[in-house]
């Protein structure tokens, strides 16, 4: 027989039909075994499910009781974390502004250009505005009025108001002077006749360790309860003066603004001492004790509770963690965590039965769900089996109709299929086929459709890549010239002075810059800056900032107060989240002096005449950009001959090699010190070079600015 006889006799079936033979087969066969096995397991399902569900409300009981108690220890912990947190931070501002204070105080003695002669307001004799000035008093037993003293430290007002000002947990701020003297702002009255402040602890204590301390806990004069004072001393050795400036912190301030922490309904926060003395709790008060009692207060150590006993000596250690201690109305929790800035502890207290009262309604939750759920079982499984026969020959009848509209879907573009992928296979790429099914197959011809279009329109999209690639790297460049030439092409010749700068972007375009701006007369304005991120977006930021910090600076003899400015017009005119760190500094070549401001940038290296270690100059600040208001620190250095200053970006010393080893500052000092009998601009190659050859074969990581002042 031959071949064309065979496949003429061959029984032929079509696609419609397996599918529809195939899907019942399968639908029979499971829905039988399935229910044959439904049948002969519902009875076990149903016994392991109600024991199952008896186990598990258990379990659950136990596991919640557990995970309950452990959160809440979390928490109390990361509370009182927290709140340790935000009290270092209030305690280092108030010790931040007693040490500006202080300063002030010792520049005062120092320069007694400073001092004027002023109107003292005493107790007795109210001024138009508080605020405006201190009240004067004086000690018993006081012969003279001390003039000199007297007006200089009235100079402190200057210091007094701003402090005051900016930080409101200050109930007041003075300075006490070791004749009897106490200047104390903002005005007020009410002073008892006896009150000398070379009595108090906070003078005494100041006195003796010669540096700042906190004191414990006292009754305030002017009866504002209990106070703590955060005071130093200031010493002028040649006039024999001895000045303690102190700022008070009352303990409801404490209570209310920096522990005051609502803890469920019994819980509280509180604050002690490195001693062990309670420093601050809910209802901590001094009761009817006048200002010159001693105020003893509760000492957490001497307690007769050995377990709270433990707990404070952890506390009193620096420790942080959380215990749970027995008191004789119920236990508590006591979570804890140091105030590193005054050697103190937080500690939050709840009461253990409030945090495991959930715990009984959760119990009986789970009890009568269980007890529901063994009822519903019951009743499910008798009707599962009724359901279940009826559903079992109405699944049929639908798997049976299902099938034959889904062979009929699927068979009729099956032909079309077939034909468009013949056309496509020839070459033919006008051909279309036409689906319109709504699943894969009408995907399916989509993509033969698209393929022919594609594939003539590839050519042409790659020419108009190409094209776009080279325009923008035609732009990129221009950018890269337009920026570079921002910078200054020179350094100013300056009489006595060798300066010189350097620039190297890690891209096209970066966010690196410096310069030299005319400031008045003998005196140059020294600027480096670093934007936060790279390329394009930290290239504009760059020359909006260089642009406002220049028009700020311009004829302006103030660092401080120019960068205060160019600042507030950054965050006016940045819409973005960048910022930029800046280190400016002006010179004055007459005097050979640099007054400068650090705002968040690397510190400068400054090598003294003959000696090849480094000094930061360092200044309190943070990056503009970030904050409308902020605060710089003013600092003035005195430049002599030989000196050399080192201005640079974080691109030197994080520059990596293949190893990811960074450069580092340790590395540039020991090369900039070997450069010191150098001019500037071949220390800058020297550097340059040096930073190049460790990186290698790594691509350049980040900006490269560097400036060097040399003093002749």
């Amino acid at each position: 027989m031959s071949e064309s006889e065979q496949e003429h006799r061959r029984i032929r079936i079509s696609v419609r039909t397996k599918f529809l033979l195939v899907f019942l087969g399968l639908s029979t066969a499971a829905l039988l075994f399935a229910g044959t096995l439904a049948f002969v397991q519902m009875d076990d399902v149903s016994w392991y499910a109600l024991e199952r569900s008896t186990d598990l409300g258990n379990r659950a009981i136990n596991d919640s009781t557990t995970a309950l108690e452990r959160n809440a220890e979390e928490s109390l912990l990361r509370l009182a974390q927290d709140q340790a947190y935000i009290s270092n931070i209030v305690f280092e501002q108030v010790s931040g502004d007693l040490e500006v204070m202080g300063r002030y105080a010792a520049t005062v003695m120092e320069n007694p250009s400073m001092v004027r002669p002023r109107y003292f307001y005493l107790q007795d004799e109210e001024p138009e505005d508080r605020r405006a000035t201190s009240v004067l008093f004086l000690a018993p037993g006081i012969e003279g009025d001390l003039p000199e003293e007297r007006n200089a430290a009235g100079v402190m007002d200057d210091i007094f108001i701003p402090v005051s000002a900016t930080n409101r947990n200050l109930a007041s701020v003075y300075v006490g002077t070791g004749s009897g003297m106490a200047m104390i702002y903002p005005w007020t009255t009410g002073f008892d006749a006896n009150f000398d402040p070379r009595l108090r602890s906070w003078f005494s204590q100041a006195n003796e360790t010669g540096g700042t301390v906190w004191s414990e806990p006292y009754v305030d004069l002017l009866g504002n309860g209990l106070m703590v004072t955060c005071s130093r001393p200031v010493y002028d050795t040649e006039r024999g003066w001895v000045w303690v400036v102190g700022a008070d912190v009352t303990i409801e301030t404490i209570n209310q603004q920096i522990i005051g922490t609502q803890v469920g309904d019994r819980g509280y926060a509180m604050l002690i001492d490195q001693h062990g003395n309670v420093i601050s709790r809910p209802g901590l008060t001094s009761g009817d004790m006048r200002w010159d009692g001693s105020f003893v207060a509760e000492n957490l150590l001497a307690s007769e509770n050995p377990d709270l006993v433990a707990v404070a000596g952890k506390m009193t250690s620096g420790e942080t963690g959380v215990a749970r201690v027995g008191f004789d109305d119920g236990e508590r929790f006591i979570a804890y965590a140091p105030v590193r800035s005054v050697n103190w502890s937080v500690g939050v207290v709840m009461p253990v039965d409030e945090v495991l009262a959930p715990i009984r309604t959760t119990r009986e939750s789970i009890l009568s769900a269980s007890e529901d759920t063994a009822m519903h079982i019951s009743s499910q499984q008798d009707r599962m089996k009724t359901v279940f026969t009826g559903a079992f020959l109405a699944l049929l009848v639908v798997v049976a109709l299902l099938t034959l509209a889904v062979t009929r879907h699927i068979t009729r573009p099956i032909e079309e299929l077939q034909k468009g992928s013949e056309a496509i296979g020839r070459g033919d790429l006008t051909c279309r086929v036409n689906v319109e099914t709504g699943d894969e197959f009408e995907d399916l011809a989509r993509s033969f459709n698209r393929m022919a279009t594609e594939l003539r329109g590839h050519i042409e999209d790659l020419r108009r890549t190409t094209a776009e690639k080279e325009r923008i790297a035609k732009e990129l460049e221009i950018a890269k010239e337009i920026q570079q030439s921002i910078l200054p092409e020179s350094a100013p010749v300056l009489p006595g002075f060798d300066l010189a700068g350097f620039n190297l972007s890690a891209r096209e375009v970066g966010g690196d810059f410096y310069d030299y701006i005319p400031v008045g007369e003998g005196c140059w304005g020294v600027e480096i800056a670093d934007v936060s991120g790279k390329g394009v977006p930290a290239a504009l930021f760059m020359a909006l900032s260089r642009t406002l910090v220049r028009a700020s600076a311009s004829q302006n003899l103030d660092p401080a107060g120019s960068i205060l400015e160019a600042n507030r017009y950054i965050c006016m005119d940045s819409k973005t989240s960048m910022f930029v760190t800046l280190f400016y500094g002006i010179l004055d070549t007459r005097k050979r002096t640099f007054s400068y401001v650090n705002a968040g940038h690397n510190p400068p290296l400054l090598f003294r005449a003959g000696s090849s270690e480094a000094t930061l100059l360092m200044g309190k600040g943070i990056a503009l950009g970030i904050f409308d208001e902020i605060e710089l620190e003013l600092v003035q250095l005195q430049l002599n001959p030989g000196d050399t200053v080192v201005f640079y970006t974080d691109g030197v010393t994080e520059a990596t090699n293949e190893r990811d080893e960074e450069y580092g500052m340790e590395r540039l000092t020991a090369l900039i010190s070997g450069l010191l009998d150098r001019g500037a601009r071949e220390m800058i190659d020297a550097i340059v070079e040096d930073v190049t050859a460790h990186a290698g074969n790594q691509p350049q990581f980040d900006d490269i600015t560097l400036v060097v002042l040399k003093v002749g």
